[in-house]
């Protein structure tokens, strides 16, 4: 795989990225991102923060900053699919979303499957009493870390049996 591409691939995208350094998860909504942060092993994905989502350059440019700040080696961006595994024109602006930042920062990109990611996010915070004000400031970088840590998974169980 290209550093400048989105794939679906996790195994060329995992070899793409160099090793030991972490990766970024993105939860892209129409009005927030949500980002969440690997640890350098790979195992455990964090919540890092909630940025207001503005035009495609400044996005990029406060991703950029981020990713040289905590060196990320790669970014793994939730793709909505429909519950049937269809695409919809939301699939279809975040593939464009993750193909221009795969050739603006020049690192790989990985297109996860999101579904239900921020429904079981908003459940698990429902559950811990979280109130409803505080369920909207976290649930974009939770859900982010919801499709990281899926990722994540997903790569211990390849390395385990491969």
């Amino acid at each position: 795989m290209s550093v400048a591409q989105a794939t679906t691939d996790l195994e060329s995208f995992i070899a793409s990225a160099p090793k030991l350094t972490r990766l970024l998860g993105i939860d892209l909504g129409t009005k927030t991102i949500g980002l969440a942060l690997s640890d350098a092993g790979r195992s455990i994905a964090s919540p890092l923060a909630t940025l207001a989502r503005g035009k495609f350059g400044g996005d990029a440019e406060l991703l950029g900053a981020l990713i040289a700040k905590h060196t990320i080696g790669g970014i793994v961006v939730g793709l909505p699919l429909k519950l049937d595994g269809g695409e919809s024109p939301r699939s279809q602006s975040t593939r464009a979303f993750a193909a221009n930042l795969a050739k603006s920062l020049l690192l790989p990109v990985l297109l996860w499957d999101e579904r239900l990611s921020t429904v079981a996010v908003e459940r698990a915070l429902i559950e811990a009493d979280v109130s409803r004000a505080k369920r909207a400031e976290r649930i974009d970088k939770l859900a982010a870390a919801y499709i990281l840590q899926g990722a994540l998974d997903r790569l211990a169980r390849l390395t385990r049996n491969g």
